[in-house]
């Protein structure tokens, strides 16, 4: 055990409520969400930041000590990379996202370069024990680590549930979901966000909170690296759940990555109470193909009918018109739009017209 004082310290750890001192063990557990301290080897000048607890973004730089958690990635526009077997100090690994998650990476997206390579310095430890010398390897749910049901009950108490599903990463979830909080609190509700899928980073979850919502929840508030089929259905109907119990009169609920990803969303909607669940789907979609293979595998799939289709793909009429012809479904930009797409969305939620004003 030895003292190691860190430079930055990633929002992955920020249930650990690290501070900038910390001790380290050479036993290092190669589990999900065990957290860990590395020394970054080398410059970047491309995807060279690391999200802090705060949500603000720092520069990393060579030399930089960071706290991050291990973890894998599978992502199609960013570095895919898994959880090591064994970690001892002074092997390499890399950093795979902004969030602070920390793997062996697999695959390069070369409009990012290589990944940060990072010497491991030993696993962070937390002393649950009062006054004892006990050091437990600190992992990411808590300083004891949030243990996720794997079969929680779903309650949404009646709250209305707006799922933002997508044809894949970056194609515009995230910019709907705000848009959707933005435009329905100012009609008067009281909005919760959420992402129930996806890879550590609470970018998506500030943004919607600074549209106005009024509490989230992420995935990695429940221990949970990076989502996968077998915890996606649990981290969402346990979010749900949380949110739901404080009474909001909406959930708009991202679901990062896309149907067909890696990340958990197909099961999700494979699971019949969360589709029960779910008031309204919303599709995004980069181009008119993904919106036309999206709204089939919504509906053949998982007998889903989405309320509207948003995205890059609507960004102009030409998108639009293309879309709503070939499946019927409205397209709307929420970019440019997002009063009449907020409005179409709020026509599926039964509120009450007093809570509307």
């Amino acid at each position: 055990m030895k003292t190691v004082l860190l430079d930055k310290i990633a929002s992955v750890t920020r249930a650990c409520g690290l501070t900038r001192e910390v001790r380290v063990s050479a036993d290092i557990p190669c589990e999900e969400g065990v957290v860990v301290a590395v020394r970054v080897l080398n410059d970047k000048s491309t995807y060279s930041q690391l999200e802090l607890p705060s949500g603000r973004m720092a520069q990393v730089k060579k030399g930089d000590v960071i706290a991050g958690a291990l973890g894998h990635r599978h992502a199609l526009f960013g570095y895919s990379g898994h959880l090591p077997e064994r970690l001892a100090p002074g092997d390499t690994v890399n950093l795979l996202n902004m969030g602070g998650v920390i793997g062996i990476c697999d695959s390069v997206n070369p409009d990012l370069g290589a990944p940060f390579e990072c010497e491991v310095l030993g696993a962070v430890l937390h002393f649950p024990y009062l006054g004892e010398r006990i050091g437990l390897a600190a992992r990411i749910g808590g300083p004891g680590g949030e243990l996720l049901d794997p079969e929680p009950p779903l309650d949404a108490a009646g709250v209305p549930v707006i799922a933002l599903v997508g044809s894949c990463m970056n194609c515009g979830k995230t910019a709907a979901a705000c848009t959707l909080v933005r435009h329905l609190s100012h009609g008067g509700l009281t909005v919760d966000g959420l992402k129930a899928t996806g890879v550590s980073l609470r970018r998506d979850v500030l943004a919607m909170e600074d549209a106005g919502a009024r509490a989230t929840g992420i995935f990695t508030d429940l221990g949970v690296v990076s989502t996968t089929p077998a915890n996606a259905p649990a981290a969402l109907r346990t979010l749900v759940t949380r949110l739901a119990a404080g009474r909001p009169d909406a959930i708009v609920a991202e679901l990062g990555d896309g149907l067909l990803g890696a990340y958990g969303v197909a099961a999700i909607l494979d699971d019949p109470a969360i589709r029960k669940a779910m008031t309204a789907v919303v599709l995004a979609a980069n181009d008119p193909v993904a919106a036309w293979g999206g709204v089939r595998m919504l509906r053949e799939r998982f007998g889903i009918e989405p309320v509207v289709v948003t995205g890059p793909a609507t960004d102009n009429i030409a998108g639009t018109r293309i879309i709503e012809e070939a499946v019927g479904v409205p397209a709307i930009n929420a970019r440019t739009d997002g009063e009449r797409l907020a409005s179409l969305v709020r026509s599926r939620l039964n509120v009450p017209v007093e809570v509307l004003g």
